[in-house]
């Protein structure tokens, strides 16, 4: 099962660069971090990164993480958590998660 995260440029630039990052501030906070699936990921562009475009959307198989965590967070649904540093090796892929008209336009998500 695919699982996604959203970055911003920078924090994306920072993964490439140096192979593997912490995440984004709110992972650092948090200890883990945070997914989402391909049902959660619109609402957490639009909750969480509301107006802001340059983002990138990374995408990742679920079953090759470890130790991945399904934890409970919005509305009593579960999200994947990872409770290691994210790798470049972990990137499946990466597109661009342009902002139209003040809604990001996803690619198609399996």
């Amino acid at each position: 099962m695919l699982i996604y995260k959203i970055f911003r440029a920078p924090e994306w630039a920072e993964l490439q660069a140096k192979g593997e990052t912490l995440g984004a501030p709110i992972d650092v906070i948090d200890g883990y971090v945070h997914f989402s699936t391909a049902e959660q990921a619109q609402e957490t562009a639009a909750k969480h990164f509301a107006g802001e475009d340059g983002l990138v959307l990374l995408a990742l198989e679920a079953d090759s993480l470890d130790p991945l965590v399904w934890e409970p967070s919005r509305g009593g649904q579960l999200f994947p958590h990872l409770y290691r540093p994210l790798r470049m090796a972990d990137i499946l892929w990466d597109k661009p998660l342009p902002l139209v008209d003040g809604v990001h336009q996803f690619p198609e998500l399996a």
